[in-house]
């Protein structure tokens, strides 16, 4: 299940007064938790489940673009301001070529994801991070080509749309309709069942086969297999040519026909012969099985033909599925990623059932389900694994890991630990308000000042100040590095777009106070928001108190939007400023990320404006320096939550 290294049992001390009772049902992901909320007003409408983690330091999975390989976040969510699911008996396509039911799915695993934008995407391979199990009520999709997919409503799908909702629960969110084109190859067929046709078929392709090509075959699966089988079939009877030969029959007789005079060509199979009937028996069944066969064409006597399929991934994936044929592993990487009218959407109905339904998250953020490629998400989107949404349960739900300081004193004793940097506040801000109340960061530093274990920290939170004894300590022993963000020092779009996080006046005083405290702060000017915080004055104003506080240097991030904070930013748009839809639509499309052209202006307009306010190259500090390493170069993967 989701987040099951949260489920250890809480321990029977109190943490805090004023605990609400557990007002069931708790998210299925967090048994046993304890439920609290506070009655003083910088956390009204607020719920914390206090958790004991089994543990806190975390690799970055090794897809991920982000320049650090550990973090810890004794957070999940943020006090500074959908679930993704499908039946278990979806089969998922896996790095192989191979199926496996989601409900068989587990981290680790190899599938196929895709990488890319838009409708030019291609087929990767990507390990799966994590793998959970919810109840929601469920949808059936189908297809065209008569694929029927059962998911929840809220679960997407790449159509020629875009992502799409198969029926969101929020009016602004892109919602899947009658007439979309899915994306991929379709429908997988079945695999064969091994009846006496199939077996009678596949010793017939094995053994002709064979012997068209002079008997010189050795020893491999296929004979074992053959071998298997004679104990249910006649061989005698099995190499006749059947005259109404079934589609078991050809299932067969292509496998054993594979394992005869079969090879692959990248995508194609392609079957090598010199005996014409045979080779057009080859063609015969492969048409059965819906597949075009090219071949044999005329064979001369003592030559060789030849019978392949088409050079394409639903080939190549039908034929292993269908025929259950030993083959080597798949090798799709870089094919593209197709629409066809056969993948349109042809129905899509509420089965008005509860049923229990399984997602995945892997490293591309996608998969292939039953042939259509399907979605998941991250940060934001994290609080589904929870089954809580990525939206208001995200502002006002936050996980609390109150172990954090005996797990990471743990963790870094262990003989395994390399004492590698760790990253902080790259998912969810550690200095958010809840930090106030939890205390945990103190006694995060201080194992990480005693180990002498190098970190660093990206932050919105003035509460780092508090620690500022404990970061001055473990900067004489290791490397810390400190970076704030201030994407803009407008107080009215602050109010609006971040109105739980300190004001940038506030955030710009800890740069300043860190800095005479001899520390390199580096500030992150993220997010800039197209058409309120990205003209020249806006950032001409914004760099130059930056560079007043004592900042050594300024990285802008234009706003990217990934699935999740893509639709709590559009509904926040929306809302406050209607008149910018137009805009957001022609810029983000249906993608995450800004038009190049766009950002490399707004990069040009911070850089031009850092050297006019001396912050193109460090300054100098009166105080000592602070053995700092690099801060975290923000990779589009690393922009905070706006909300």
């Amino acid at each position: 299940m989701r987040w099951s290294n949260l489920s250890a049992r809480p321990d029977d001390g109190s943490l805090l007064d004023r605990a609400a009772p557990a007002a069931p049902p708790l998210p299925l992901a967090l048994p046993g938790a304890t439920v609290r909320t506070f009655d003083t007003p910088g956390f009204a409408g607020m719920t914390f489940y206090e958790i004991r983690a089994k543990s806190l330091i975390n690799r970055v999975p090794g897809t991920s673009a982000v320049p650090f390989e550990w973090t810890v976040n004794p957070y999940r969510g943020c006090s500074h301001a959908c679930t993704y699911c499908l039946a278990g008996d979806t089969p998922i396509l896996l790095a192989d070529g191979s199926t496996r039911r989601l409900a068989e799915i587990r981290p680790g695993d190899a599938v196929m994801g895709t990488m890319g934008a838009g409708a030019h995407r291609r087929y990767v391979p990507t390990t799966v991070l994590d793998h959970w199990q919810t109840t929601k009520p469920a949808f059936r999709v189908t297809l065209a080509d008569g694929t029927r997919l059962v998911s929840s409503g809220d679960h997407r799908f790449l159509t020629d749309r875009g992502w799409r909702h198969v029926s969101p629960a929020e009016p602004h969110q892109p919602s899947l309709a009658v007439g979309d084109l899915m994306s991929g190859v379709g429908r997988f067929a079945d695999s064969p069942k091994e009846s006496p046709d199939y077996q009678a078929g596949f010793v017939c392709g094995l053994v002709r086969g064979d012997a068209a090509d002079g008997g010189t075959a050795t020893e491999s699966d296929a004979w074992i297999r053959a071998d298997g089988y004679l104990d249910n079939v006649s061989l005698t009877e099995a190499v006749r040519w059947p005259e109404l030969p079934t589609g078991d029959w050809f299932r067969g007789f292509l496998a054993g026909a594979f394992g005869a005079v079969g090879r692959t060509d990248r995508l194609a199979v392609v079957f090598e012969s010199s005996d014409p009937a045979y080779l057009r028996r080859v063609a015969e069944a492969l048409t059965c099985l819906g597949l075009a066969a090219r071949g044999p064409g005329r064979v001369r006597p003592g030559c060789v033909g030849r019978v392949e399929t088409e050079r394409h991934l639903e080939a190549a994936l039908r034929f292993r599925h269908a025929t259950g044929a030993s083959m080597r592993p798949l090798d799709a990487s870089g094919v593209g990623v197709r629409r066809e009218r056969r993948l349109a959407v042809a129905d899509i109905e509420e089965l008005g059932l509860t049923l229990p339904l399984f997602d995945i998250s892997t490293g591309t953020g996608d998969f292939i389900a039953d042939g259509v490629v399907s979605h998941n998400c991250f940060a934001r989107n994290t609080h589904t694994y929870l089954d809580l949404d990525s939206g208001h349960d995200f502002d006002t739900r936050v996980v609390v890991k109150v172990n954090a300081g005996e797990l990471i004193r743990r963790e870094l004793a262990a003989p395994r630990w390399s004492g590698a940097p760790i990253a902080m506040g790259t998912n969810v801000d550690v200095y958010q308000r809840a930090e106030g109340r939890y205390r945990l960061m103190p006694e995060i530093l201080a194992a990480l000042r005693d180990h002498a274990n190098p970190f660093s920290i990206l932050t919105k939170g003035t509460l780092i100040l508090r620690d500022l004894d404990l970061l001055r300590q473990a900067a004489a022993v290791t490397r810390v590095g400190v970076s704030f963000s201030v994407g803009f020092v407008d107080e009215t779009v602050w109010r609006s777009a971040e109105p739980g996080t300190p004001s940038p006046r506030r955030r710009l005083d800890a740069v300043r106070r860190l800095t005479d405290a001899g520390f390199r702060v580096g500030v992150l000017m993220a997010p800039i928001l197209p058409g309120l915080t990205d003209t020249e004055e806006s950032i001409d104003e914004t760099v130059a108190q930056i560079a007043a506080a004592g900042a050594t240097g300024v990285t802008p991030l234009p706003l990217h939007l990934r699935p999740g904070a893509r639709e709590w930013y559009a509904a926040w748009i929306g809302r406050e400023h209607p008149q910018l839809r137009p805009r957001y639509r022609e810029l983000f499309g249906n993608g995450s990320y800004l038009p190049r052209a766009y950002q490399d202006e707004i990069n040009a307009r911070v850089r031009m404006a850092a050297r006019r306010h001396g912050l193109h190259r460090p300054s100098p500090v009166a105080a000592r320096e602070v053995a700092a390493g690099p801060a975290p170069r923000p990779s589009h993967g690393d922009q905070l939550s706006l909300m």
